[in-house]
């Protein structure tokens, strides 16, 4: 007996308004409430990031509390082999590279629902997620896989908010030698550039190229300083010293001006040294 058109709609996935595909939560498998995740695939053009590949990335949306990243992990490894889970509390770009920090120096995490990007390994993995039924829930809480909610949940929180000393220790020491050793390589860094950028004995500057595809790093100080020396001393060149005929005579004003100034600070000492006797002109 063929199916009736109401049961083969049912197992169909649902699609919602803009391109999103329902899939649906369920806590464990005796729980009445259910709770929808919306799904898409991750197309950013403006993203080049090898940690989002654009025919392998799940953005999933409407990510329970509950749901840690490897319990989000675990739901989708039905579908595929899964690479990595990344969750935030807003949509945005892969997080930048920078130095690697515990989590006992980042800010508290927000509670609340979070949005997820979902790298799998091959890119029909992610159509198996996608295609997936709408009225056959994944079930998150099972015998194998235990999740924690309310005090039990809260308890556990609080007890891994404290670290032991030593291994604080360690990972202080640790973070504060990759500080120095970025300190050292920054300081290179600028001597390097301060070296290239010295100017020869006719004015001449040796301008480098730096690695293709490398970012410009923002200007320090010195360096600004030195580019604003090289336009007064260019900008010295290119003027022209009394070429018309008003800047002659301003010259000859200030030429003047500067004798006198010089012969009232001579009056001055003369005045001095005759008001306490010790004038000896010969």
């Amino acid at each position: 007996m063929a199916p009736s058109k109401k049961k083969h709609a049912s197992s169909q996935p649902c699609i919602i308004p803009g391109g999103f595909t329902e899939l649906t939560l369920q806590f464990s498998s005796d729980s009445v409430a259910q709770h929808k995740l919306y799904l898409k695939e991750h197309k950013v053009r403006a993203e080049k990031s090898s940690h989002r590949p654009l025919d392998r990335t799940l953005f999933v949306l409407n990510v329970p509390p509950y749901c840690s990243q490897d319990v989000v992990k675990e739901l989708f490894s039905q579908f595929g082999c899964v690479q990595s889970v990344e969750l935030r509390d807003h949509p945005g770009s892969s997080q930048e590279s920078g130095p690697a920090l515990s989590r006992l120096f980042k800010p508290v995490k927000k509670q609340g629902f979070k949005v997820g990007y979902v790298v799998f390994q091959t890119s029909s993995s992610l159509s198996a997620a996608k295609s997936h039924p709408h009225d056959v829930p994944l079930v998150v809480c099972t015998e194998e896989r235990q999740v924690k909610t309310g005090a039990q949940k809260w308890i556990e929180q609080y007890t891994k908010s404290f670290s032991h000393p030593d291994k604080l220790q360690e990972i202080v020491d640790s973070f504060m030698e990759g500080y120095d050793k970025r300190k050292e390589e920054e300081a290179a860094r600028q001597r390097e550039e301060a070296e290239q950028q010295k100017e020869d004995e006719e004015g001449w500057v040796k301008v480098t190229r730096g690695l293709k595809g490398s970012k410009g790093r923002p200007h320090s100080e010195a360096a600004n300083k030195r580019t604003l020396q090289k336009e007064i001393r260019k900008k010295k060149r290119k003027e022209l010293m009394n070429f018309y005929t008003w800047q002659h005579r301003n010259t000859q004003k200030e030429h003047i001006a500067d004798l006198r100034k010089k012969f009232e600070e001579d009056k001055q000492k003369i005045a001095l040294l005759r008001a306490q006797r010790k004038f000896r002109p010969y």
